[in-house]
């Protein structure tokens, strides 16, 4: 299971990474017309978006220890959005072995 967790989340970074790319050469972001981010389905999937990273942010405040720490992933959840998920996801995969239980990858390590 954790293998497959692993490849999942590296394909979430790869697709979103070459997405993101592209839109990136294609136009700026800053370039979005006002019909756009005027539209009320876009301003849905932003609430929509940024609740979910939102979400995935209890957890990993949940999992650091350092208010340092769990700062910059806000940060980086925010700005990067699924791209910064993936990347704390694949890092607590990486933490276990590779048949690990996923309650040791969502549950925090007691403290030594």
């Amino acid at each position: 299971m954790i293998w497959l967790l692993r490849v999942g989340f590296a394909l979430v970074i790869a697709t979103m990474l070459a997405v993101t790319v592209r839109a990136s050469l294609l136009e700026s972001i800053v370039a979005i017309p006002p019909a756009v981010t005027g539209d009320p389905w876009f301003q849905a999937t932003m609430f929509d978006a940024y609740f979910g990273f939102l979400t995935f942010f209890v957890w990993v405040a949940y999992k650091e220890r350092s208010m340092i720490s769990r700062f910059v992933w806000l940060v980086a959840i925010l700005l990067l959005g699924n791209m910064a998920m993936a990347t704390y996801a694949l890092i607590q995969l990486f933490r276990v072995p590779a048949n690990a239980s996923i309650r040791d990858v969502l549950v925090r390590k007691a403290e030594a």
